[in-house]
């Protein structure tokens, strides 16, 4: 049964996701998150409070303006963006139910910060949300960015921001009851895999850079058996080493 409800959620979403991408525009942050609600990308209290709560514009960079609340991926530099809006309502709804109270979560490719600190704030005070990012600037804007919107999420240190190479995780921290991949990966990484915890959830872009990307939901059962579900065609930039990414 909960199984059919998943597939049917899923389904939806897809359907939604692609008719509605575009369309959430807003002026400000709270109509923007309105509007995301009302074209039904975002379906729960939980991801609408945490999308309120982290302002956009804070995360989109020096000038952003209105244009920071535009449904509409955003560069950050070093050919990286901030994800599309509705983008990142469907990784929250997708990642919600073990975005609960008390878990461990990890964000690869965190650039802005944005979806780490969403993250953060869904899990709770004691949960603990990570970031890993491998460009050395990033990083540094990130944390400045959470330290100008939410600063107690870093000084509790239920909020961390590192540098590294996202394709290998942060083993030190597994296991992960939600993992958030934010670049497309050519194939499935699997340390990250490895870094799931039984019941966990991993939503990745899996595809070649300018070909056909799929969004993947990724479940570790309580078993360690892995099941993957091809939830959407989506384009992403490539989850890649620092070097290519910043000559790129």
């Amino acid at each position: 049964m909960f199984g059919k409800r998943v597939l049917s959620l899923l389904g939806r979403l897809q359907s939604t996701t692609r008719t509605m991408a575009w369309r959430s525009h807003g002026s400000n942050n709270q109509e923007l998150v309105d509007n995301l609600r009302q074209h039904h990308i975002i379906k729960s209290v939980e991801v609408e409070r945490a999308m309120k709560a982290v302002d956009r514009a804070k995360y989109s960079g020096a000038g952003a303006g209105e244009s920071a609340y535009l449904d509409m991926p955003r560069p950050i530099g070093y050919a990286a963006t901030i994800s599309a809006p509705h983008m990142h309502a469907a990784a929250l709804e997708i990642l919600r139910e073990r975005l609960h109270p008390g878990a461990k979560v990890l964000d690869v490719g965190s650039g802005s910060g944005y979806l780490t600190a969403c993250m953060a704030l869904m899990v709770g005070p004691t949960g603990k949300a990570i970031g890993i990012e491998h460009i050395p600037d990033l990083v540094s804007k990130s944390v400045q960015n959470v330290r100008n919107d939410h600063p107690e999420l870093l000084d509790s240190g239920r909020l961390v921001l590192q540098m590294g190479d996202g394709r290998l995780g942060v083993p030190e921290e597994a296991p992960f009851d939600a993992i958030h991949v934010g670049a497309a990966a050519a194939e499935l990484p699997s340390a990250l895999i490895e870094q799931l915890a039984p019941g966990g959830i991993m939503v990745i872009p899996v595809g070649p850079q300018h070909g056909a990307q799929s969004l993947m939901r990724i479940e570790k059962t309580a078993e360690g058996q892995v099941k993957m579900s091809d939830l959407m065609g989506v384009m992403y930039v490539p989850l890649t080493n620092a070097e290519d990414q910043i000559g790129a």
